[in-house]
């Protein structure tokens, strides 16, 4: 039970204590030469910062308060550009996932095209180069052989003449 002693003497020490400031403060704020003081020196206080910032104005330098008002200004601004931030790229992730399925099919069919384009130019290519060759010229020896005719049986050559004596 000692211990216990020792411990609610604290506690009650601690509480009349804490009391009797209370006590103390309350008489000083009631006390009307205290209370005048304290006004007063608020009052002191308020008209130096005043000339303060009047000084700083004058020197054109801002005073804590400016950048105090510059500060939240700032922040705010941020907050703002950071939600448009956010509003700008959802709107770009809406705008892919709209557009992603319109390009896709519409890359498909524009390599279906372009591979039948290939394709027929490719065979445009094949014509106009055979029509465009000639058909090769006939050697000089075969310029007199008689060619068959389809439906006549095949002719032998004839032997070429030769003048006769005129003995014979």
């Amino acid at each position: 039970m000692t211990d216990m002693e020792p411990e609610g003497l604290r506690d009650k020490l601690a509480r009349s204590s804490e009391d009797a400031i209370g006590r103390i403060a309350q008489d000083l704020l009631e006390n009307p030469l205290v209370n005048g003081a304290i006004s007063r020196a608020f009052e002191a206080r308020e008209r130096a910062v005043q000339a303060q910032e009047a000084a700083m104005g004058a020197l054109n330098i801002p005073s804590a308060a400016d950048v105090e008002r510059l500060t939240r200004r700032l922040r705010s601004v941020s907050q703002r550009l950071e939600g448009i931030e956010d509003g700008v790229d959802r709107l770009d992730q809406r705008l892919e996932a709209l557009n992603r399925p319109a390009l896709s099919g519409a890359e498909e069919r524009l390599a279906g095209i372009e591979a039948q384009l290939a394709k027929l130019a490719a065979d445009v290519g094949a014509l106009t180069s055979g029509l465009d060759a000639r058909p090769a010229p006939v050697p000089r020896e075969q310029e007199r052989l008689e060619v068959d005719k389809p439906g006549k049986p095949a002719t032998k050559a004839r032997k070429p003449r030769t003048k006769k004596s005129a003995s014979s």
